[in-house]
């Protein structure tokens, strides 16, 4: 074990590995609660989601650890899982509703192209072409969105529909149990997060779902309805496909929408957790070892799609590992098994409260904001676009509106600046071909 992950040569060893890799998994296991939480609402079944959600993570975390020695955990993705459920559920009420069925099957094309794009070398080009502070402003923005949709999911956010048809957003009652639910779980988890204890969103999650079985807020009952230790893998959703219907919908955008916001993300993830794990230090092997984890990630997002579940990613909490020291593959083989272990753990997680999963969404929107002090707001090239970019996520309920108009304002005022001397903005050609293919996206088809 020692050789194979080259564990002195990394200055670590097997056991600052595993509690690193045990690290990890309690910083990131709240979605396993979270996933199914998301996306039952489109149609998925919850055990379904919940197994897709715990293989996924487990094997491709564990190819990430034998293939790559990178210590770096992957799972279904926040924000790409609230994008996948608003998607199905906005276009119910339309002439042409998608099926989830449709959802992984657009998921499992992004992957596809995910593969191409990293083969090709064209995933490092597109990377360059946009610049950070659209980058950083589009992970502010999904997380507002996620925010949005705990705040919602909860009732601490109101929608009041007026005779009209206009609406308004306000804040709920505090006669309703979910609403008060949600604030003493986002109180605790954010408690936990100032004492800076490892694996805070997950001990807010079972504090609280305590709290409610103790309370009688979680009917034990009803949650565990046709929840059993013993894995039911025949309720899971495998290449669960419908290509015929997305040729006939036409979910173009969506597809790149779900492409173009892993291909920031876990270029984001991989190389941030690189440094932080001194793997940087050697640019050449560093430069490997980061395009190998790339394939392993592309690879994820449409084996995920095939297990059942939407956008498979490299997750930032991986940071919280190797914080504690993990340097290797090591590290994520942990993680993983602990995810296949918690296969036999759906009963517990079906005891967790909506209220809980709800405040675990706000508070992972506020981690998501941090990026927002790398945007230039002194600078209106830079800071108007980033402002449209992470405004139009939540108050539009689209992440592919706030992209569009991030990249089309960004080009005009970069160019209009250019021509009229007021700096020298980058504007690489790919940027121009994309506000090209987002305007005639509005103007044909009204931004459907």
């Amino acid at each position: 074990m020692e050789r194979f992950f080259r564990l002195k040569e990394l200055g670590t060893n097997v056991r600052t590995e595993i509690m690193a890799g045990l690290t990890t998994f309690m910083t990131m296991a709240y979605i396993l609660a979270v996933n199914p939480a998301i996306l039952t609402p489109t149609g998925l079944d919850w055990t379904a989601v919940f197994l897709a959600t715990a293989l996924a993570a487990g094997i491709f975390t564990i190819a990430m650890g034998l293939f790559v020695n990178f210590p770096v955990a992957l799972a279904p993705g926040m924000g790409l899982n609230a994008y996948f459920a608003s998607v199905i559920l906005a276009s119910a009420a339309t002439d042409t509703p998608i099926s989830p069925a449709m959802g992984l099957t657009a998921v499992f094309i992004s992957g596809i192209i995910f593969i191409i794009l990293t083969v090709t070398q064209v995933r490092q080009l597109l990377i360059t072409a946009v610049p950070d502070s659209l980058k950083h402003a589009i992970t502010v923005g999904i997380g507002l969105f996620i925010a949005v949709i705990g705040l919602k999911n909860s009732g601490l956010m109101t929608i009041i529909a007026f005779d009209n048809g206009d609406t308004l957003i306000s804040l709920g009652s505090f006669h309703n149990e979910n609403v008060v639910f949600t604030v003493i779980a986002i109180a605790l988890i954010a408690i936990l997060m100032v004492l800076r204890v490892p694996g805070a969103i997950l001990f807010g999650i079972l504090g609280t779902t305590v709290i409610a079985l103790i309370t009688g807020h979680v009917n034990i009952s009803e949650a565990l309805d046709g929840k059993t230790w013993i894995p039911d893998f025949s309720t899971m959703n495998v290449w669960h496909f419908d290509f015929a219907g997305v040729l006939e919908v036409g979910l173009i955008t969506v597809i790149l929408t779900f492409t173009f916001v892993e291909l920031f993300d876990t270029f984001g993830t991989l190389v941030g957790t690189a440094n932080r794990a001194g793997i940087m230090k050697n640019p050449e092997e560093g430069k490997k070892r980061v395009g190998k984890a790339m394939m392993v990630d592309a690879i994820g997002v449409g084996g995920g799609a095939i297990l059942g579940t939407s956008t498979v990613t490299a997750f930032v909490e991986s940071s919280a590992g190797i914080a504690q020291g993990g340097r290797s593959g090591l590290t994520a083989v942990t993680t993983g098994i602990c995810f296949l272990l918690a296969i036999f753990l759906s009963p517990l997680v079906a005891l967790v409260p909506g209220t809980a999963t709800a405040a675990a969404l706000v508070i992972v929107g506020v981690l998501m904001m941090q990026s927002v002090k790398e945007i230039d707001f002194s600078d209106m090239v830079y800071a108007i676009p980033a402002f449209l970019t992470f405004a139009m996520m939540p108050f539009t309920y689209s992440i592919a509106n706030g992209i569009s108009f991030g990249i089309v304002s960004y080009v005009l005022l970069a160019a209009v600046a250019n021509i009229a001397g007021k700096g020298k903005y980058k504007i690489h050609v790919l940027m121009w071909i994309l506000a090209i293919l987002i305007i005639a996206r509005y103007v044909f088809m009204g931004g459907e």
